[in-house]
């Protein structure tokens, strides 16, 4: 984990920390880079994951696939090459389509998707780039696509969290792990 901050040791971590960043690592078989990057500052650390929890984990118009779409694609936008790959990992994986992911971080509008989640990047990158010229017309053109207003808040509450976590991660030098690049790539073995 090349960082300019080095990361806390796991055994020195505050007891609630550590049992999460184990609960991680024993599902996704490897600890992400951002969970003991971040476990640097706890009280921060805390408010990041319980953030994060709230906008990626609830119920929403939008599925896990489309919130990983919007995360690839503004992290992309934002030249953030940790969440980029990482989320672009998980994006593969709930999306089943291992092209997608690559395709949405260089240029969305050329992308394998439907009009619909255009619409839903389209909305993303204005909230990630243009926020002050967001108006009644692009929530027309969600409506449109059958996205409701809190569905609209969603996309910019997760756009705008990822902001943070993209300007945390690049300023950190914060490297995706190795084992982000492969996954959802190739078909599991039986």
């Amino acid at each position: 984990m090349s960082t300019r901050y080095p990361a806390p040791d796991i055994n020195d971590l505050p007891d609630d920390i550590k049992a999460k960043v184990l609960e991680v690592q024993e599902k996704a078989g490897f600890v992400p880079n951002v969970f003991l990057a971040l476990a640097r500052r706890p009280a921060e650390w805390r408010a990041f994951f319980a953030y994060h929890d709230a906008l990626m984990l609830k119920e929403s118009g939008l599925t896990k696939g489309d919130r990983e779409m919007i995360v690839t694609t503004t992290s992309a936008a934002n030249q953030c090459l940790y969440c980029v790959v990482a989320h672009g990992a998980i994006l593969r994986i709930y999306e089943k389509k291992p092209l997608v992911a690559d395709q949405v971080a260089v240029n969305y509008r050329k992308a394998d998707i439907t009009p619909r989640q255009r619409a839903m990047l389209d909305f993303a990158m204005k909230v990630c780039q243009k926020s002050a010229e967001v108006e009644n017309a692009d929530f027309a053109t969600l409506h449109a696509h059958g996205f409701t207003d809190e569905d609209a808040w969603d996309i910019a509450a997760i756009t705008a969290f990822f902001g943070l976590s993209n300007r945390m991660a690049s300023f950190s030098n914060m490297m995706p792990n190795p084992e982000f690049y492969l996954m959802g790539r190739t078909p599991k073995s039986k």
